[in-house]
């Protein structure tokens, strides 16, 4: 591998003056400068950006961990976050976690040394143990989920509203007997869409009894077990909230196994607004995140903040919106 060292005794001259002529840092003569420049071309050498860039302090790298890349939802972040950080100049270290905290924490070490300027961070629960790996000069933004006890930038979505307006939804096509498929427990996105829509469930005078309500894990498989599991315990209802569109394309599976049909026999509303929520069959209604702001203004804030480390920490809330498809109908009378 060819050094500056090398390209010094190539043109002849000395490494600070190699040095000069690249960074353009003090006056060199035109001919022993043109020496330089031919020896670098002669020998092909291509300076150690890293190695430069950690002289100045930065390493134009900011490190993401998401808790399940494989999940659509998280690959259309981590898409609009690469996509922004690559505008800005910054290249983008996705690490998995597969909702493993273990691997947050090792994940974390690995990001640590490889120097970067920042991290944008999902994690696969609540807890605040995996930032002991963190720097304490390493800007951060929690994307998603929220850490109550750390005092970092933050991006959210009101998922809160987002139950809301399911409910609301449900209740106002007639439906008073519906099921719910909840996500993790250990997040705060799925309770606070469950406290939404129960909520909107309550303001309309309708019951949701705890056989109504089945926990899983984001996952399509884990919808179809769960839709499964409330046939049996809610036989009689109508229509169904999955917390999230994997488990509601899995519910949906579930459904037709048993011969039923969406939304004739159940009306089926989701969340996200996956892409593969409007190729489904039926096109799948659903809540819809706003992943490109998601994106944007997590890079955005993560970058003010390596240019103002003092400043102090924003939470920015972006508000989810009601997608209607063909996935839920009107209580048949």
């Amino acid at each position: 591998m060819t050094t500056i060292a090398d390209v010094a005794r190539y043109a002849g001259v000395s490494v600070a003056t190699v040095s000069h002529v690249m960074n353009r840092t003090r006056h060199v003569e035109p001919e022993t400068a043109e020496r330089v420049r031919a020896a670098i071309a002669a020998l092909r050498y291509s300076p150690n950006s890293l190695a430069r860039s950690l002289r100045r302090g930065e390493t134009k790298t900011i490190g993401l961990l998401l808790p399940d890349n494989s999940n659509p939802f998280f690959a259309s972040v981590a898409r609009q976050i690469e996509d922004a950080g690559f505008v800005a100049g910054y290249t983008v270290i996705l690490c998995n976690s597969d909702g493993s905290a273990e691997k947050e924490e090792r994940y974390l070490s690995v990001l640590m040394a490889k120097q970067i300027d920042g991290l944008i961070f999902a994690g696969s629960s609540d807890h605040a143990g995996v930032f002991s790996r963190l720097a304490p000069d390493v800007p951060a933004v929690l994307l998603d989920r929220e850490i109550h006890s750390v005092h970092v930038d933050s991006v959210l979505v009101d998922h809160d509203h987002g139950g809301y307006l399911a409910g609301q939804y449900l209740v106002g096509l007639g439906h008073k007997r519906i099921g719910v498929i909840g996500g993790p427990r250990d997040s705060s996105s799925s309770p606070a869409r469950l406290r939404g829509f129960t909520r909107a469930l309550q303001e309309a005078g309708v019951d949701l009894p705890a056989s109504a309500g089945v926990d899983s894990d984001y996952h399509f498989a884990g919808g179809r077990l769960a839709m499964e599991r409330l046939l049996t315990q809610a036989p009689d209802i109508t229509a169904v909230f999955a917390c999230n569109d994997l488990m509601a394309m899995g519910a949906v599976t579930a459904l037709r196994s048993r011969g039923l049909r969406v939304p004739d026999d159940m009306s089926m509303i989701g969340f996200d607004d996956i892409p593969y929520a409007v190729t489904t069959w039926p096109p799948l209604t659903t809540i819809a995140q706003p992943v490109e702001k998601i994106g944007t203004r997590a890079v955005s804030l993560l970058l003010e903040r390596v240019a103002e480390p003092a400043a102090h920490s924003r939470r920015e809330i972006l508000m989810p919106v009601l997608v209607e498809r063909e996935s839920c109908a009107p209580l048949r009378g």
